[in-house]
């Protein structure tokens, strides 16, 4: 797919970010989101306010928002499995596999090629709890 251009008469903004500190996703269930991220995908479940939890994983965390619980008047539009996230793993995604066989955890594609921030990627995914769609992928090297 081509990159959209900068519209006619208008520079490109240098990058202001560097990288992903958190994002936030809409659950049905906190408990549940928790349970299958630590079983699953061996994420640590960490309670960072009275009530609020998180889900950490290198240096990066994901904070669950139950939905019909109004923890931040600002956020709007909150739903459930409407997110698609993709984890980088070293693991071979033979033992990937295996990993979600074992858990009874149903693969919907993969290993398939798709597009990742840094490289190609050779990618497995599945459905959350929510319906999330999430993938785990192996950074494939050039000519991999």
């Amino acid at each position: 797919m081509p990159h959209a251009a900068a519209p006619s008469g208008t520079a490109a903004t240098p990058a202001l970010v560097d990288g992903l500190d958190h994002l936030v996703l809409t659950v049905a269930s906190i408990a549940q989101t928790l349970a299958f991220y630590q079983r699953v995908l061996g994420m640590e479940a960490r309670e960072f306010k009275p009530g609020r939890w998180a889900l950490h994983f290198g240096g990066q965390k994901i904070n669950l928002h139950e939905v019909g619980h109004v923890v931040d008047a600002n956020v709007r539009h909150a739903t459930p499995g409407s997110a698609d996230l993709c984890f980088r793993t070293r693991l071979p995604l033979a033992d990937v596999a295996a990993h979600l066989q074992r858990q009874q955890v149903p693969i919907v594609q993969g290993p398939v090629r798709a597009t990742g921030a840094r490289a190609p990627l050779q990618s497995l995914y599945f459905y959350d709890p929510d319906e999330n769609l999430i993938e785990v992928a192996n950074e494939v090297q050039a000519g991999g």
